[in-house]
This record gives C-alpha cells, sequence and structure tokens, in this order.
C-alpha cells in the first residue's frame, strides 16, 4: 500500500495545485519586485510589472533568469529579505566562476524538508527505519536535505556524509540501515567494495537508496539494485531551487513527481525560451512559489528531460519529469553530433562493465577526438591481447550504433580509474572551444 508523508498535498485535485500555483505566484512575484532590485530591473525591461501577472497563465511574460544573473548578483544582489532573517546558506559545486550561494529562512529549511520527507516516505520509510545519509554535508545541499528529510519522518538518521568507505559499510552493517542516501556513483562503489568484501545482497540490510545530484542510467540503476539487494529511488534537486526534494520518485519508478505545490515546472526550447507542449523534450525551467530568501523565478536549469500529466497508479497528482536525459551545458558536440554521458554509460553498462569509465575530449588537427577509458571488472581482467581487443571492437561497435560517431575505447585494470564519493567526473574536455 502506498505511502504518503502529507497526503492532503500530494493527492490533492488538479484544480487545487493550480489555485495553490496562481495564489502563490502572484504573490512572490510582488515579493520579488518588492524586495530585489535586479528582479525589478529585468521586469521594467520587458515593460511588466506585478499587475501584470494574474496567475499562472501570465508566467511565460516574466524574464528568465540563469545562472550568469546569479553570478553577476553576487553575493546578496538576489537576497530577498533581511540578512538578519537568513540561517544558513549553501553553494553548488561548480568549478568556473563564482559559486552560487543560496540563502534560507528557517521557513525554507522547514519546507524543503518537508519535500525531503515525501521523497522518504515515497520510498517506503518511516519511523521504523535506519536512514544513512551518505551525502556530502557543508556547503553542498545533498547531506543537508535528506537528513532534514528524515528527521520529519523519525527515522533513525545516520548522518555520516560521504567518504570512509569502511565505515560506512561498518555502521551500515552494525545498525542494520535499511535506507541509503548518497549520490548513484557512489553507491555502486559501496556495492562493489561489499560484494569484494563477500556480502551477498541478502546479507545486506538495505531495502532501498534514494539517490542524485548526477545523472545516472536505468542500466546503472538495474545493477546498483541487484549489488545491492535494494529498490533505488531517484531524486532531483538543484542548489538554486533548495537542493535534493524539489522531485522524487514513487514505487511506479516511471518518473519523479515535481512538489507543484513548490514549485511550477515548465519546458523550453532551450534555442528560443518558447513553452514547449506537455510531452516534448527540452530544457527545465522552475519558479519556486514560497522561497523567501532566494525566490527564483523561471530559472532555467540546463537540465534536458520531459514532464508528464499522465495519472500514476501511486495516487500522487503531482506532474512527472522524466530523468534528465543530460544537460544542455554538458551535452559535447563532437564533430557536429550531439553526445550525452548518459548513453556512453548505457552501452557500457549493457555490455557488463561497471559504472567507472572516463570520457576524454580532444581536438587534434582541427578534428574532434573521442577517447573513453573504461574500467573491466576482475572476472574480465586477463593478459589476452587478442581477449581485449576484441572487447574494446564490441565495445565501439555498440558506442557507433547509440552515439553515431566513432570513439577510441580503452579497456583498463580494475580500480585503476580514480573513485568519487561525491560527484563522478566523468568529462574531461582537453578542447579550447
Amino acid at each position: 500500500m502506498e505511502r504518503y508523508y502529507q497526503p492532503e498535498i500530494e493527492t490533492a485535485p488538479r484544480e487545487q495545485i493550480q489555485a495553490w500555483q496562481d495564489e502563490r505566484l502572484v504573490r512572490q512575484v510582488r515579493h520579488v519586485w518588492d524586495s530585489v532590485p535586479y528582479y525589478r530591473r529585468l521586469m521594467e525591461e520587458k515593460g511588466l510589472t506585478p499587475d501584470d501577472i494574474k496567475g499562472t497563465a501570465d508566467l511565460h511574460k516574466l524574464p528568465f533568469i540563469s545562472k550568469h544573473d546569479l553570478r553577476e548578483a553576487y553575493p546578496y544582489g538576489m537576497l530577498a529579505v533581511p540578512l538578519k532573517d537568513c540561517v544558513r546558506i549553501h553553494s553548488t559545486s561548480g568549478t568556473t566562476g563564482k559559486r552560487v550561494i543560496a540563502y534560507y529562512t528557517q521557513h525554507d529549511i522547514d519546507l524543503w524538508d518537508d519535500c525531503c520527507a515525501r521523497a522518504i516516505v515515497a520510498a517506503g520509510g518511516s519511523d521504523e527505519d535506519v536512514c544513512q545519509i551518505s551525502y556530502g554535508f557543508g556547503l553542498f545541499t545533498g547531506g543537508a536535505g535528506l537528513n532534514g528529510g528524515s528527521h520529519k519522518v523519525g527515522c533513525l538518521t545516520v548522518p555520516i556524509s560521504s567518504g570512509n568507505t569502511e565505515r560506512q559499510i561498518m555502521f551500515m552493517m552494525d545498525l542494520k540501515a535499511t535506507i541509503l542516501c548518497c549520490t548513484p556513483s557512489y553507491a555502486a562503489y559501496l556495492g562493489e567494495s561489499m560484494k569484494e568484501m563477500g556480502l551477498t545482497p541478502d546479507q545486506i540490510p538495505l531495502k532501498a537508496g534514494i539517490f542524485g545530484a548526477e545523472a545516472w542510467s536505468e542500466e546503472m540503476r538495474k545493477s546498483i539494485e541487484e549489488t545491492l539487494g535494494i529498490k533505488a529511488y531517484d531524486i532531483y534537486g538543484l542548489t538554486e531551487t533548495s537542493g535534493p526534494g524539489v522531485a522524487f520518485e514513487c514505487s511506479e519508478q516511471t518518473g519523479m513527481h515535481i512538489n507543484e505545490d513548490h514549485f511550477i515546472a515548465e519546458i523550453i526550447d532551450p534555442d528560443t525560451g518558447e513553452v514547449l507542449p506537455d510531452g516534448e523534450e527540452g530544457e527545465l525551467v522552475f519558479t519556486a512559489l514560497d522561497k523567501e530568501a532566494f525566490p527564483l523565478l523561471r530559472y532555467r536549469t540546463r537540465d534536458v528531460c520531459v514532464l508528464s500529466h499522465k495519472p500514476c497508479s501511486c495516487g500522487r497528482t503531482h506532474v512527472k519529469m522524466c530523468k534528465p536525459r543530460g544537460r544542455t551545458d554538458d551535452m559535447l558536440i563532437i564533430r557536429g553530433v550531439n553526445v550525452f554521458p548518459s548513453q556512453i554509460e548505457t552501452v557500457l553498462l549493457n555490455q557488463g562493465y561497471p559504472a567507472n569509465y572516463q570520457i576524454i575530449v580532444d581536438r587534434v588537427n582541427n578534428t574532434d577526438t573521442l577517447d573513453i577509458q573504461v574500467e573491466m571488472t576482475p572476472e574480465m581482467f586477463t593478459d589476452s591481447l587478442a581477449e581485449i581487443t576484441g572487447r574494446q571492437k564490441k565495445l565501439v561497435e555498440g558506442l557507433r550504433s547509440m552515439l553515431g560517431l566513432t570513439a577510441k575505447v580503452t579497456l583498463v585494470a580494475p580500480k585503476s580509474i580514480t573513485r568519487s564519493e561525491g560527484k563522478a567526473v566523468r568529462v574531461i574536455d582537453k578542447r579550447k572551444i
């Protein structure tokens, strides 16, 4: 039987969700107009005042906000409340330019914790569970978000953070943790480590995992589920809109329900900005309806996905987003072909390789090169050059079929690619473009 953290909200009629969104959008637009000069200027440039926004039907009139705007306004230019009303910041993990800082009032944190609590309950969590939070703590939102959600549900919370894999496994086994929260790449590494220790899936106490913060494929999900003996649930969020819990998977696992009482989602054409109809793939845009300190309107996430209003067997009525196919800013254009790392991962996992690989892109004599280093499993590892060459050839053919271009594949020894305890570094682009 499906359980809900806030059933009256999660299963609300569509008419009620629409009414909440209309009312909260009008209030939020007035809030940013009155409190954030940067927003007011952007609206004035489009000839808008708050009186022009009477509900979600007018959302398309508002200007977009991008990461560029947040860096322009760093550090306090997007703050919408007095600094004394803020109780916390979080920051993006970006490596280029200034980091984005998001601010939170206590009210913002309470709503965020509720969103994460909904995700934990949807994954089968209750106050009977032991929830191990292996996302990083600190400026990264992952640890704090799921930690707060776990508290709201009433789980015994293990705020272990990422890293120190030996200690992770010790606590997991000794405390009989039932829910694991971390990045999918770290979940795969934990599973690999426990397998090497001789632990079988039925000896691992976990029943569910809530994994997010990076793109991962269905093939990777199946691999993690088999290794850990769990059901693996996706969770979505980004620092700019609060953190994980913007959307989450239910038991149906055919997309993530967006918490529409707090966020409006749109899909746009990334080139024209035109809003696309339901079911079409494009760039995901979010409007935060009730954030006080850092209320972004029409924020361009750069994530590529599809929205669906198809009724869900779980009973939740909130719109679903598919697992992001990739990011418009992570998409590689190689010899004119659009390539997403998730496509490469699908080919590797389908041929039985672990989810540890590195994509190296370069430009030689004005031509793009695509090199992929792929780890073998211990069972695959061999001194036979003919066998390795045959395996590489099979991968090259699979990648050509998926991508429409030829890549160079190098099979490397088990554990020779550096493991990630946070977000995995999959792509190294050496081109000077």
